[in-house]
């Protein structure tokens, strides 16, 4: 069915009866059951996708991108935090898959969960990999999800060294995933994941006070509301430090960071959380101090 509706959608654009904007009211409609108004913003994902169309994104192609963001960590001196590259090839035919090491990580810079983990080489299905790859290579992000920075990206296929969950600060079977929110580059909250598994992850949302707002989340059979809570991370205030920089001169941007053996990492970050289409969290989130404007850069 997914594979249909793509079919229909790629149709409908080359004809010119489905734009990007229209594409982002269809997928809003279709997540939120709300008609948006892009024109008169009121909520955080009619306010993202304002962004996305009237506003400036001449950056945008570089910081969504998996391997160009690393120019840019660079050039603001942030280079330390980013995790070990591996390799960078435009095609899977590029890859030669004897020199890489016994673990890594690989995806697409342009892509969203179509992260490879491999843990042990010998056990990795390298035909099923290529094929991976060289389908969402040739995905038509920027047409599907109605995100026009996207098409500004050059595809390409990035490996990293795989950090090692068991040097985190609190026990996770998988990374934690601090999301940290920023707003004109000030931090605003925390949408940690941790325990993530193919269909389901615990999530929990915590203030800048790492107090947990169990009603800022909508949790789901894949949003698992946690059992117990992961503590605060002893170098929180650098994390926030960090993400101050980084997101200093973009209206919004979520930013999802790591830390392992004391060390803090850059995951990726997004001006478009989910494309800009978020069910996950309420909009009160958004307006909980009364001083949020997207719109100050105007």
């Amino acid at each position: 069915m997914k594979g249909i509706i793509k079919f229909f959608v790629l149709v409908f654009v080359k004809i010119g009866l489905l734009t990007p904007i229209r594409t982002a009211k269809l997928k809003i409609f279709y997540k939120t059951h709300k008609w948006p108004d892009f024109n008169h913003p009121k909520d955080i994902n009619e306010k993202i996708n304002w962004l996305k169309f009237y506003g400036d994104t001449s950056k945008w192609h570089i910081y969504a991108d998996k391997y160009r963001v690393r120019e840019y960590l660079e050039s603001i001196g942030l280079q330390e935090i980013l995790i070990p590259l591996i390799g960078k090839w435009d095609s899977v035919d590029d890859i030669n898959w004897e020199e890489l090491p016994n673990q890594f990580v690989m995806k697409c810079n342009n892509g969203s969960g179509d992260v490879i983990i491999c843990r042990d080489k010998s056990k990795l299905d390298i035909v099923a990999t290529k094929e991976h790859f060289r389908k969402m290579l040739n995905e038509k992000l920027s047409v599907l999800s109605g995100e026009p920075h996207y098409a500004r990206i050059t595809p390409c296929i990035i490996a990293e060294e795989l950090l090692d969950v068991t040097t985190q600060p609190c026990e996770s079977t998988s990374l934690v995933d601090y999301k940290i929110w920023t707003f004109n580059g000030k931090p605003m909250f925390t949408w940690a994941t941790w325990n993530r598994e193919r269909y389901h992850a615990n999530v929990a949302t915590f203030d800048m006070n790492w107090q947990f707002h169990p009603e800022w989340s909508i949790w789901t059979s894949h949003y698992i509301r946690p059992q117990r809570l992961i503590p605060k991370p002893v170098c929180f205030d650098k994390l926030m430090e960090i993400v101050s920089v980084i997101g200093k001169e973009i209206p919004v941007a979520r930013i999802d960071m790591y830390v392992c053996e004391d060390k803090i990492y850059f995951g990726e970050m997004t001006m478009t959380s989910q494309g800009g289409y978020m069910d996950l969290l309420y909009a009160r989130i958004f307006k909980y101090d009364g001083r949020l404007d997207l719109f100050a850069h105007r």
